[in-house]
């Protein structure tokens, strides 16, 4: 498996890096398989770079707050109105899996504001994540569970051929958006390669209502309970020195731990 870490910046886009939007790649005998985890604001442009929009497999939804999900508009009007794979020229049904939180259909609707009676039906295949229920993607496995924020939020943990050992398989999970809580550690647990927020900081953030983000020290203690062998860090707001995130994370978790980049990428 692959990860591009398209967008990694917390909460809004920064001046280098759309809001969360995460790539992952697994190749079977017959071509590449392509999901992408969250869908944010700004990230369906440079999401372009690394690969087709009309070539995705499937999307999955850690939350429907608008830096992770806002997005679908956009991607719906390329596979709507696309001049050559688009569903109005070719009269295809595209029907993309979209997984996510129970609202997914109508927010999606609501932002890119269908009038009553209009779906996407069309152009997205909307399903609830269900923890307990995993969800196939090519060589992929995806399994949603529940994390704590203040709305309806999953974590995603993805199991596929590994890129770096031939013949085994490589877990990455991925945080969304949580405090620490005992659903994360236990989504988390022996992963290869955590993908974890880490939008507060200590000290300067303690006064923010609990339940919401991660700090780079809660981040990295969820990776050390949790026994990864990875530790990559996202969803820093643009204020934030990362310099301070890592500092926080590396001073609890012993393993390899890294800043996520736009554009980034990471095999397993």
């Amino acid at each position: 498996m692959r990860l591009v870490t398209v967008g990694v910046s917390g909460s809004l886009p920064g001046p280098d890096s759309p809001a969360s939007c995460y790539l992952v790649q697994a190749d079977d005998a017959e071509r590449t398989w392509n999901v992408v985890l969250d869908l944010g604001s700004g990230a369906l442009g440079p999401l372009q770079r690394h690969v087709d929009p009309a070539d995705l497999d499937a999307i999955g939804l850690s939350h429907l707050h608008p830096d992770h999900c806002s997005d679908l508009s956009g991607l719906y009007v390329y596979l709507k109105y696309h001049p050559e794979r688009g569903v109005v020229r070719t009269g295809v049904p595209r029907e993309l899996p979209v997984l996510g939180p129970s609202a997914t259909c109508e927010r999606a609707a609501a932002m890119y504001g269908l009038e009553p009676g209009e779906d996407m039906a069309t152009e997205y295949a909307f399903r609830t994540w269900e923890p307990g229920s995993p969800v196939r993607v090519g060589p992929m496995t995806l399994e949603p569970f529940r994390v704590n924020h203040p709305v309806e939020a999953y974590g995603v943990r993805v199991t596929g051929p590994s890129s770096d050992r031939a013949g085994e398989s490589a877990t990455l999970v991925f945080s969304g958006d949580t405090d620490m809580c005992p659903g994360l550690v236990e989504g988390a647990r022996g992963a290869d390669l955590l993908l974890c927020e880490a939008a507060f900081l200590e000290g300067r953030d303690d006064g923010v209502e609990r339940g919401i983000h991660l700090t780079g020290r809660r981040a990295g203690k969820v990776a050390a309970e949790a026994a990864v062998g990875r530790l990559l860090l996202t969803h820093l707001p643009a204020w934030t020195d990362p310099a301070d995130t890592l500092a926080e994370a590396r001073g609890v978790f012993d393993g390899p731990t890294e800043l996520a980049v736009a554009g980034g990428v990471h095999t397993l």
